[in-house]
């Protein structure tokens, strides 16, 4: 574990587990989380000899509160300069949510054009919008995430309890296995980092049209999306990102939820280990 520091100054913390010449995964996580949010996929990967990375993005977790720079260009920027100071390879990026945003425009500006990545998985992704427009009615409504700001503004602590305790895991669905520690966790891991960043993180994340970074990459990318993702609607995310790749798959959960990768940790974790190897 360490930080690299960007060019523009920024601490970015990260983790760097298993051997120097294996084969890395690097984890992209989701707002407002931090790292932590792949533990379970980064302790089977190591079992599977694997060299697994993944950092806090600015702003996040362990990373620099810094002021500026919450948006997609910086988090691809941020990423690239974690890749270089640890000089990766033949890696395989995995982001899930907004995560799955920053991969996006991690590969198409700065993995592909270095040669430094074979593979991408989009988890519950956000790319190739999310907000509703005339062009993408499937998407969600401003107003929605103006509610978000809102919230998040007026009582951070009791927004960052009500995501995961509700829509984000599905527990608010009939007769769900409501998981007090997931979100327990959830929370910890949102109230590590800065409210600045996460304010504008929703932005980044909803109003980023990110069409042309999908068009342009070219290596091998598995789209996963739960079927009933009440934060990342399928259609306007899943559906149109495996249309605009150019060696894109997709592969749909029945009844998943957007935090499929913890509470479906056993289900993705073997589907992505199949990608991988394949």
């Amino acid at each position: 574990m360490g930080f690299v520091t960007t060019p523009d100054g920024t601490e970015i913390f990260y983790k760097d587990w298993g051997p120097q010449d294996a084969r890395p995964i690097v984890f992209h996580h989701g707002w407002p989380l931090s790292s932590d949010d792949w533990d379970a996929q980064m302790l089977f990967f190591l079992s599977k000899g694997y060299r697994v990375v993944a950092h806090d993005r600015r702003g996040h977790g362990r990373s620099a509160q810094v002021g500026d720079g919450h948006d997609m260009a910086h988090y691809a920027a941020d990423a690239f300069a974690v890749v270089e100071a640890l000089d990766l390879s033949d890696a395989v990026h995995v982001g899930h949510s907004t995560g799955g945003g920053e991969v996006a425009a991690y590969v198409a500006r700065h993995g592909q054009p270095a040669g430094r990545v074979a593979k991408a998985v989009l988890v519950a992704a956000v790319p190739p919008l999310m907000l509703k427009t005339e062009t993408n009615p499937e998407g969600t409504p401003l107003e929605v995430f103006d509610g978000f700001r809102s919230a998040l503004a007026a009582n951070r602590a009791q927004f960052f309890r009500d995501v995961p305790a509700g829509p984000f895991y599905g527990f608010n669905r009939d007769g769900a296995e409501v998981h007090e520690g997931v979100i327990q966790n959830w929370w910890r891991q949102g109230m590590m980092g800065g409210a600045k960043a996460h304010y504008d993180g929703i932005r980044a994340f909803s109003e980023t049209d990110q069409t042309a970074d999908l068009q342009a990459i070219t290596v091998p990318t598995l789209v996963l999306h739960g079927e009933d993702d009440q934060i990342v609607p399928i259609a306007a995310s899943a559906m149109k990102s495996v249309a605009l790749l150019q060696n894109g798959t997709l592969k749909t959960y029945p009844g998943f939820s957007h935090g499929m990768l913890t509470v479906n940790a056993d289900v993705l974790n073997a589907d992505i280990l199949a990608f991988i190897e394949n």
